[in-house]
């Protein structure tokens, strides 16, 4: 370490020069303080709970493609089954025979299952998806919250830990500044910060989409 004290008054103490390698060290130490909080009790139930929340919504939305997908066969089948009692139709007619009915009974069956699949789908469609997206909203933003207040937490162990080991120098020096911003507990508190601007964000997501919901009842 070179510097001339009466023309650098502020130094900075640096673990190694090589500002590649304190960058490495740096990400890595914030790698290991998040997958701390992560780890958290609260923080790890809260994902849990998001977690199941969009499986949910997934797997509603797999339910409202698939119906979509078998309604769609099952009115092309309609169609081919009344094409097919039609045609049977003039035939037995003009050999002057008894009419086949089983095609007809077939086609009233398809016809309630699109009528129930018609029902199912507009439940999904107005209850069941916008439900379970504003709860995987609300979740995921209650997870990220959680995140960011361990995050903090674990920051604040960190300066005090910090703190502690610099107190001797503070003896000599009476009074010695500590920028944390730009350790391991500045960037932890950073993205703590982005973690809790999206939860807001997803919160008021969800408070729109609940709105929307209630107006439409």
């Amino acid at each position: 370490m070179s510097f001339h004290l009466s023309q650098t008054p502020t130094l900075e103490a640096v673990s190694t020069d090589d500002d590649a390698r304190l960058a490495e060290d740096l990400q890595a130490r914030v790698a290991e303080a998040v997958a701390q909080a992560e780890a958290a009790p609260n923080a790890k139930t809260a994902a849990e709970s998001s977690q199941a929340a969009a499986a949910n919504l997934d797997k509603l939305r797999t339910a409202e493609r698939s119906l979509h997908h078998w309604a769609k066969e099952a009115r092309t089948k309609l169609d081919e089954i009344g094409k097919a009692s039609m045609d049977s139709l003039v035939e037995a007619a003009a050999k002057g025979a008894k009419p086949e009915w089983s095609k007809a009974e077939d086609a009233t069956a398809i016809e309630n299952q699109i009528r129930h699949s018609g029902r199912a789908l507009e439940r999904l469609t107005e209850h069941l998806i916008p439900l379970a997206h504003i709860a995987s909203l609300r979740e995921e933003a209650h997870s990220l919250e959680a995140q960011a207040r361990a995050l903090e937490s674990i920051a604040q162990e960190r300066a005090e830990k910090v703190l502690g080991q610099i107190r001797a120098a503070v003896k000599e020096e009476m009074v010695l500044p500590v920028d944390m911003s730009k350790g391991v507990a500045g960037a932890l508190l950073n993205r703590a910060k982005d973690q809790r601007r999206r939860a807001v964000q997803l919160a008021g997501e969800a408070d729109e989409l609940e709105q929307s919901y209630r107006d439409r009842l």
